[in-house]
């Protein structure tokens, strides 16, 4: 009986997993408005009425979908500084970039996402910067203040305009993939390309790693 129970409930946080993971593909294709809960649910396969019995409303089912995002943008983070562990200040703070970068790449719905909630007014934008993009820009600020502090940085520049050129730079040629292909016939998305715009980023925002 309780073996039963188990797999039921794993069954459900299965479930409720790939509903946010349909959620946010959706939100970040049509914008929050625009998002059905009911092509989400068609999405993942499910029964419609699952959604208000997991999430109650849409805008904690989108809650849901931005803090799955920025969960797995964490442990990304994390694990590139973790590998980096007893290098210089300089040597983690390119893997910071290069680590967001593979991210975004990997991740272009969270792009979307932030793209267009980044422009509007509103309590979702509030929700959003102070629970998860306050943090972030903290965290990038510090490795970018120790950099400074060991004079290793080739490039100096203020924390808000470092941190938006990460952003940008960092996620436009996803952003704009079909554009990209379009124009250079080059697929953002291959894996040697993504490495290479990670050491494009790198050093455009940190300058050469000292010799």
């Amino acid at each position: 009986m309780a073996a039963v129970a188990q797999r039921s409930r794993a069954e459900e946080v299965g479930t409720r997993d790939r509903i946010v993971a349909a959620a946010l593909e959706v939100f970040a294709q049509k914008g929050f408005a625009a998002a059905s809960t009911r092509e989400i649910a068609s999405r993942v396969g499910v029964n419609h009425g699952l959604i208000p019995y997991y999430f109650r409303t849409k805008e904690r089912l989108w809650q849901a979908a931005v803090d799955l995002a920025f969960a797995d943008l964490a442990a990304e983070l994390e694990a590139v500084l973790a590998e980096g562990a007893g290098e210089g200040e300089r040597a983690r703070a390119g893997r910071l970039v290069r680590g967001y970068v593979r991210f975004v790449a990997r991740r272009p719905a969270f792009v979307h996402l932030m793209h267009d909630e980044g422009r509007r007014r509103g309590p979702r934008l509030r929700w959003i910067v102070d629970r998860h993009v306050r943090p972030l820009f903290e965290r990038i600020s510090e490795l970018l203040e120790a950099v400074r502090a060991s004079g290793t940085i080739g490039v100096e520049t203020a924390p808000v305009h470092f941190f938006y050129a990460l952003v940008g730079a960092a996620g436009l040629i996803f952003h704009q993939a079909e554009e990209c292909r379009r124009l250079t016939g080059v697929d953002p998305f291959d894996a040697e390309v993504v490495e290479a715009h990670a050491r494009l980023v790198e050093a455009l925002l940190l300058g050469p790693e000292p010799g």
